[in-house]
């Protein structure tokens, strides 16, 4: 006999993958509880960049119109070269027939948090739950028993399923005990935020820049305000500690490698980061009545903006299947074709391209380096060509295969 549960759903992380999640389920009429460890929605500076599929995908859930009006289109993203400089513009008017958004959409991920909260507080059947940390669950045959900590002690749900969003982290997944495989990079990421306008360099919303020693990657963010600022992602070697990473003069010399300033020349920075990065896949998305979303379930460099719109493409995915099996609309075996489609395109797309990329902007080889422009550059001068690397890059491709396999 089924236990009486506190409601069909529970969901663990109320950042982006999670809160879609609980929209997408309470928008199909599925009860729902969103738990969170921490005491408010979170400020994370490192994700913001969105795909045309992404805003698709966001479409349904009806928030994509407030993110238009908040962030910054980029119809035009780059690709440079430190020495060679400017190799190759990529217009993703070419994309105009594949998708109604045919950009790249900037916004920062603690500005679309706050949209999809204030959505999913028009249902009353969703409820989320700051300050309630996950710290295990047992599964049975009917349901999930779920424990979490508060300030005011232990907390405890039923639920008939489990979707864990929290997290590279994840304490979802190592509940469940699902193998978290793949490695870590020796160096570590720099995220440097300035609000120096890298268009008097010539450089679009967008640009990556190759070069053998430490390559960069450039984003104009939309910030709280116009001009905005601009974001910029740089690897940082084992020789260098974290304090001298997070030092000024070292954010100083990054931003004039690109501006060929005097030494001399300071610029004005709001913030700094280091992180380490991985490129992980959960070996299976589903165990029995948990389901994994996001970060909780994939990570990887962040060369190519794979990351969080994935984790989005997972949390429209699941949302939509679990509402119909709650509903009774379809059997749980669709849970199955969940992890087939999304397990499967993480490998094959994220996983492959955002590996490549970053393959692709540290070549050492002034042999491969000089071939590689030239492949751009033939690529880009070809508008049939450009637009299957944008297919890609786009991962419009990637939600393509997913609908394939059954």
């Amino acid at each position: 006999m089924t236990p009486s549960l506190d409601t069909p759903v529970v969901i663990a992380g109320a950042g982006p993958v999670g809160l879609i999640c609980a929209l997408a389920l309470a928008q199909s009429g599925v009860p729902c509880i969103l738990i969170e460890a921490e005491p408010t929605l979170t400020h994370d500076l490192r994700a913001g960049t969105f795909h045309p599929p992404t805003l698709e995908m966001l479409e349904r859930v009806g928030v994509t119109e407030d993110m238009l009006a908040l962030g910054i289109r980029v119809p035009v993203w780059q690709s440079w070269d430190m020495d060679f400089g400017r190799v190759a513009d990529w217009d993703l008017s070419l994309l105009q027939h594949d998708t109604p958004y045919p950009f790249r959409l900037h916004l920062e991920q603690h500005r679309l948090t706050p949209i999809l909260y204030r959505s999913l507080q028009a249902y009353p059947h969703a409820s989320v739950l700051f300050g309630h940390r996950f710290e295990s669950m047992r599964q049975h045959d009917t349901h999930v028993e779920i424990v979490a900590t508060t300030d005011a002690g232990e907390r405890r749900f039923r639920a008939a399923w489990l979707i864990g969003a929290d997290g590279g982290r994840s304490q979802v997944r190592k509940s469940a005990g699902i193998e978290f495989a793949g490695y870590t990079w020796p160096e570590r990421y720099s995220v440097i935020s300035t609000r120096h306008d890298f268009a008097e360099q010539g450089f679009r919303e967008n640009a990556y820049i190759s070069d053998p020693t430490q390559w960069v990657a450039v984003f104009k963010m939309p910030d709280e305000r116009p001009p905005g600022l601009w974001r910029m992602t740089l690897p940082v070697g084992a020789e260098v500690s974290e304090a001298e990473a997070l030092a000024g003069p070292y954010a100083q010399h990054a931003i004039r490698r690109l501006t060929r300033d005097a030494p001399s020349t300071q610029y004005p920075l709001v913030h700094q980061s280091i992180y380490n990065v991985h490129q992980r896949v959960a070996v299976t998305m589903r165990a029995h009545r948990v389901l994994l979303a996001g970060d909780s379930a994939h990570v990887n460099n962040p060369l190519g903006g794979f990351g969080l719109n994935s984790g989005i493409h997972d949390a429209v995915s699941v949302g939509e299947m679990l509402a119909k099996v709650v509903k009774g609309e379809a059997p749980d075996t669709l849970l199955d074709l969940y992890h087939r489609q999304r397990h499967t395109v993480n490998v094959e797309y994220v996983q492959t391209l955002s590996v490549r990329n970053k393959h692709n902007l540290e070549v050492k080889d002034p042999v491969e380096r000089a071939q590689r422009i030239r492949d751009l550059q033939a690529i880009s001068a070809d508008s049939v060509k450009a637009r299957e690397y944008l297919l890609n890059s786009s991962m419009i491709n990637s939600i393509r295969r997913a609908s394939t396999i059954a």
